[in-house]
């Protein structure tokens, strides 16, 4: 069998956002201590990556349209590396705060412009499958991106720790060069105002309102639950270490493993009914998150970012599949809306684990769970032949 080095390349483009966007999530507890700072206020250095990328993926999508893929992708995931080293010499939250917001800002041409690429170059049938790879690639990132340095932060401090992650969105931007192919399907946009046009027709097209609606959901009970059991778990009885905490996004590895089976069981299902599946084994797992076992706590993670990998590569998938024209776009605006429920979920489960801890925490991303289903069951329609 030919190894079909796209899919390589793809998988590369999410392991280097994920790499960087999730990397200071180990590390929270240690920088608010080194810092002097509450869990609430240390959290703004997850906002601010998300709120950036929030702000221009749409934008993004529109200039990406117009210029073509594979150049943007590479060009964004060499300038995403200045500002992780940028992190790593920070004096204060502030200036950490700052840089990671200029490091958002070098993230939506990355995934969004990839996402695009699978829709136009691959065959329909295949949209969904691609983009579980994308998922692979971004899983297996985000889950370095915390192991890397939570790891390197007990060996040789937090700075250090970081800057390494300079370096590998380095060597990401070579291997991606070198392993997709230009485009070969690319339509370009006629203008900036057809492109607008087009961004303005996907924001209010029905077929796609709901999947936004759902990508919201994902990527806020992602932030709420990896962000926040890193503070239950370095507090009593447990008193994990960054090391220890960076361990338990081994979790993600899981999620890595299944999520490439998307396609087939999308077909087999249909996106509806897989999806309600999901979101329901998904609560489960966030129900586990409550019980004081160690043990229990890792299989409910593991749930939960099993089920919410897999609910964003179907969702992604659909995004891709159902905008026909201008996809950079219709995946911006999804990046849009996906990384404003990650600014939320750093942010309101903030005031919940203040109100109540980690119990609170967890019954507000039950609730999300619940209201996302909601939107599944009620609006989300299968393709005929689906």
């Amino acid at each position: 069998m030919t190894l079909d080095t796209r899919r390589v390349g793809i998988a590369l483009a999410g392991f280097c956002s994920f790499l960087n966007l999730y990397a200071p999530q180990a590390l929270l507890p240690a920088l608010a201590h080194d810092f002097r700072v509450t869990a609430a206020e240390i959290s703004a250095v997850m906002t601010a990556g998300t709120i950036s990328i929030a702000l221009t993926a749409p934008f993004t999508g529109v200039v990406t349209d117009m210029l073509g893929r594979k150049r943007v992708i590479v060009v964004a995931m060499v300038l995403v590396a200045l500002p992780t080293l940028m992190v790593a010499l920070s004096g204060s939250v502030q200036e950490i705060v700052v840089w990671r917001f200029v490091q958002g800002l070098a993230l939506p041409p990355v995934f969004a412009t990839a996402l695009a690429y699978v829709g136009d170059e691959f065959p329909p049938a295949e949209v969904p499958g691609v983009a579980g790879i994308y998922m692979m690639g971004s899983s297996l990132g985000g889950f370095s991106g915390r192991l890397i340095p939570g790891v390197l932060t007990d060996l040789v401090g937090w700075r250090p720790a970081i800057g390494s992650l300079a370096l590998l969105s380095l060597l990401c931007a070579v291997g991606f060069g070198l392993a997709l192919d230009k485009e070969r399907h690319f339509v370009r946009s006629e203008g900036l105002k057809a492109s607008l046009r087009q961004m303005m027709r996907h924001l209010v097209d029905p077929r796609l309102i709901p999947l936004y609606a759902v990508g919201f959901g994902v990527l806020f009970n992602f932030i709420a639950v990896f962000t926040y059991v890193n503070f239950h778990l370095a507090g009593p009885p447990y008193g994990f270490s960054p090391s220890m905490l960076g361990l338990i996004f081994l979790t993600y590895l899981v999620g890595s493993a299944t999520v490439p089976s998307i396609g087939r069981a999308v077909a087999r299902f249909g996106r509806r009914r897989f999806v309600l599946g999901l979101l329901i084994l998904w609560g489960i797992g966030a129900l586990l998150l409550l019980t004081p076992s160690v043990w229990s706590i890792l299989i409910g993670l593991t749930t939960c970012a099993t089920c919410g990998m897999m609910c964003q590569g179907v969702s992604t998938g659909a995004v891709t599949a159902t905008a026909k024209e201008g996809r950079s776009s219709a995946v911006g605006l999804y990046m849009t809306v996906f990384y404003v429920g990650g600014s939320a979920g750093a942010s309101l489960p903030g005031l919940a684990w203040a109100y109540g801890g980690w119990p609170a925490t967890v019954a507000m991303v039950l609730a999300v769970i619940t209201a996302m289903a909601t939107v599944v069951a009620l609006f989300w329609r299968d393709p005929k032949g689906a």
